[in-house]
């Protein structure tokens, strides 16, 4: 009688206790000891990841990539051709602690994958995201049914139907969080055919994870029999459990926690503990591990609950644990087995009729809803996009043997392929038509009064909002002028599906957050709605922007252009602490700023935020502002003073406009234009300077002559020789005032500054900008720093160059403030 042990396959034996080294001095080698050689094995793993990761970051290629092809590089078919280095790191005794800690880690990421999904989202998903999905499914699947019966006589014995399902779910399906990446990268993810892409990956990913669990079961029973019947039923029987057992003991978890405070380590630690739970489940019922800890968390509420989870588990999962997995199927890929022409030429078929069917499928639906054909094909290849449900099909294929070694690999290289060429093709392929047509109303000057003003507000954080909003409550919006916000929520991308979501869910439903990103931008749009129910004359629109840092700049300056908006406003990077000082938050926020004044379509302010609050109260809930202006001369400077201008004319505000012009000891050079316009023998040349100049002297007169009634402006002008002189005229300011505007004076050289930018902190809020915003200023007022439009001079000249000056007399046609005894109306006219 045999062993009851015997085997065909090859048995490994070690020692149960080599687990760690006595050391080196001992005369131990460390790899021959699990702990160590695993420690080891993770680092490898981790550190070509992250090589990878930033060698392919020029090309814009998702981080999937990076991880399948370190796995591949540590594989046998690259360093591990070398049995040296294959002995030595990847014996074949640590394969097991090493997939079982890539199982850990899959099943804890598929967790929180399931925590963030949100199934309302799905419910209320268009019909023709659900057809593109679908029609992106069918076509793909019967490819696979096709290639299956070439690769199948390949392969060893295993049921047709069960290898066909595997092909069929590993071809059709569209990876959701790295089509997001993608998205995000090429700056699609605010535009039409990016929300359809996501919304129809959202639906196939469902559809993926149903097929996958259909696959899992018919490949670990070789026969459709009773057996798979019970795990079929069992399985349902497991998600009806969780959804009217585990759903309501969560929920009652939740309501246990008080509102605001954190979520119990106790219940956590429950939590956790019921993902290994659920996992042990569904893999004694027969289907994988990470089917039951996705549907564990798949049935946690949205909420603070979901929040903390994510935010505990995330970095470590997704950074550390997870890249095992990836590294596992690259080890498993033996890029030698796809050996001869023919099997080249097989996989070569099947990358390109792969990628056609999804193609023709997408595209099939998109022109049935006449969208038009190069924008069909695009999202034809965005659907092609593949990430982890097709590793695990693939990983579960091999390990069930359904596929053997050439399959696997064959199917490895098809997902890189088609996941690599995505953003290069699309980058091709996409390039929409400059939908945005010129616009002239770039700038608070040429923004007529009778005319909406269309502004962009800029928002990293909720504690930059209460300032913005009161900044814009007092710009006068009326009936006559109304003001539109584009309100534009800037989110690092950072990879995360959870970041993603934010995207695709408008949070219009009332649900509760499904993440710490989600909540504050609901903090947000919150406050601006309420802003706009209750400011009247107020239209608010919100926006995310999800995009590495070092581009934002790009989504911020392509939704001003789309939207078509006069003046975009940008918090300034540093914050005041507690004793008037001011810290710097984030270095990145600067560098946005920087880019968007050198790449802007319109005019920018950047808000110095000292807080904003009611100097004044006034009748209702209605406040009063004492605005300073320091005019200089200068485009900047005849933007800011109109904004000011704008803000005077809300009830209860007032404005005192100071301009410095240079004293007798230190005399600006005479205009050119001055001393010979009036001789005919001489050509005259007028520069830049000289037009400024004449430019300054009609505003400032157009405007004395505007205000001479209104009592609540006050204009006044200070000589001044130098900077000096300049710095000591501001610090003198009376100190009633709580917001200063002023313009950044790019480009402008005057005698008046000389100096003041040599000890300057922060150049891109200009001279007078960064006095103001310096923190040994003896006033902490707020500081409104404003940019016109860089090309706004040129559209002058080329379209009137007789009359550079007209955009101001349509500015001038302003109506004039209320009076006194009518500025305790309702705001609006």
């Amino acid at each position: 009688m045999p062993p009851l042990n015997a085997s065909e396959d090859t048995i490994i034996c070690y020692a149960p206790l080599m687990i760690t080294t006595q050391g080196i001095w001992q005369g131990d080698n460390p790899l021959k000891y699990s702990l160590p050689l695993f420690l080891l094995q993770l680092i490898l793993v981790v550190v070509t990841t992250r090589i990878l990761v930033f060698l392919l970051k020029p090309f814009r290629q998702p981080r999937v990539i990076s991880e399948i092809l370190g796995g591949v590089i540590l594989g046998p078919s690259v360093l591990g051709r070398s049995t040296v280095f294959t002995n030595a790191v990847f014996p074949l005794n640590s394969v097991t602690v090493l997939e079982t800690m890539a199982n850990i880690g899959l099943l804890y990421f598929l967790f929180l994958v399931g925590v963030e999904m949100d199934i309302a989202v799905i419910r209320h998903t268009g019909r023709k995201a659900i057809f593109i999905a679908f029609a992106g499914m069918i076509l793909p699947f019967l490819i696979g049914i096709s290639f299956s019966y070439l690769l199948h006589e390949r392969t060893q014995p295993v049921k047709q139907g069960t290898f066909i399902l595997f092909l069929g779910v590993a071809l059709s399906v569209t990876a959701f969080p790295v089509l997001a990446r993608v998205l995000a990268e090429l700056k699609l993810l605010n535009t039409d055919i990016g929300r359809i892409a996501m919304s129809s990956a959202l639906v196939n990913d469902m559809c993926a994870w149903i097929l996958l669990a259909v696959a899992i079961a018919l490949a670990e029973n070789e026969n459709i029999n009773l057996a798979t019947l019970w795990v079929v039923l069992s399985s349902a029987g497991f998600i009806m459990f969780c959804v009217y057992v585990v759903r309501p003991m969560v929920s009652w978890i939740i309501q246990k926690t008080p509102e605001g405070e954190p979520v119990s380590d106790f219940y956590i630690a429950v939590i956790l503990t019921g993902v290994m739970i659920s996992g042990f489940i569904t893999d004694a019922l027969g289907t994988h591990s990470v089917f039951g800890a996705f549907i564990f968390g798949l049935v946690i509420p949205n909420g603070p609950l979901g929040v903390t989870l994510i935010e505990r588990l995330e970095d470590f999962v997704s950074g550390l644990l997870l890249p095992l997995f990836f590294a596992i199927s690259g080890l498993k890929t033996e890029i030698g087995a796809i050996d001869g022409v023919d099997t080249w030429g097989i996989l070569a078929l099947v990358i390109v009729l792969a990628c056609a069917g999804k193609v023709a499928g997408t595209l099939l639906v998109a022109l049935l809803y006449q969208i038009p054909f190069y924008d069909g094909v695009t999202l034809g290849f965005l659907m092609n996009t593949k990430g982890l449900v097709e590793m695990i099909v693939l990983n579960v294929g091999k390990d069930q043997k359904v596929l053997d070694d050439k399959s696997f690999a064959i199917m490895v290289v098809v997902a890189l392929v088609m996941t690599a060429i995505i953003t290069p093709v699309v980058t091709v392929l996409y390039k929409p038509a400059r939908r945005f047509a010129p616009y002239k109303g770039r700038t608070i000057l040429k923004t007529k009064p009778d005319s909406e003003l269309r502004t962009l507000v800029c928002i990293h954080t909720p504690r930059n909002v209460p300032t913005i909003i009161n900044l814009l409550e007092a710009t006068n919006p009326t009936s006559k002028s109304p003001l539109c916000v584009y309100v534009l929520h800037l989110v690092e991308l950072t990879g995360r599906a959870s970041a993603m979501l934010i995207v695709h869910n408008s949070r219009r439903t009332g649900r509760p957050a499904a993440n710490r990103t989600q909540a504050q931008s609901d903090h947000i749009i919150n406050a601006f709605e309420t802003f706009e129910q209750h400011a009247g004359n107020v239209s608010v629109q919100p926006l995310t922007a999800i995009s590495p840092y070092s581009t934002m700049h790009e989504d911020i300056c392509s939704v001003a252009e789309d939207k078509r908006v006069a003046f975009i406003i940008l918090p300034f990077h540093k914050q005041q602490t507690v004793d008037g000082g001011m810290e710097a938050t984030n270095p990145a926020y600067r560098v946005i700023n920087q880019n968007v004044l050198a790449n802007s379509p319109c005019s920018v302010g950047i808000l110095v935020d000292r807080g904003l609050s009611a100097a004044t109260k006034i009748a209702g809930n209605q406040i009063a502002h004492h605005i300073a202006v320091v005019f200089i001369g200068g485009p900047d400077d005849r933007e800011a003073l109109a904004f000011a201008w704008r803000m005077s004319a809300y009830p209860g505000n007032t404005l005192t406009v100071m301009r410095f012009v240079v004293g007798t000891e230190n005399p600006e050079q005479p205009s050119s234009s001055n001393r010979v316009q009036n001789d005919p023998r001489v050509l005259t040349v007028v520069t830049d300077s000289d037009r400024d100049k004449q430019e300054d002297e009609e505003f400032i007169n157009q405007f004395k002559t505007r205000i001479a009634n209104e009592g609540s402006i006050i204009y006044t002008e200070r000589v001044v020789n130098n900077g000096e002189e300049t710095v000591a005229a501001i610090r003198s300011v009376d100190p009633v005032h709580d917001l200063f505007i002023v313009g950044r004076g790019q480009g402008v050289a005057s005698s008046l500054t000389a100096g003041m930018t040599d000890w300057s902190e922060c150049p891109e809020l200009g001279a007078i900008g960064d006095l103001l915003a310096s923190s040994d200023f003896a006033t902490t007022v707020s500081v409104l720093v404003i940019q016109h439009y860089v090309g706004s001079d040129l559209d002058d000249f080329s379209t009137s160059p007789d009359t550079p000056t007209n955009h101001h007399q349509t500015f001038m046609n302003r109506s004039p403030k209320p009076s006194s005894s009518s500025s305790s109306s309702p705001r609006g006219s």
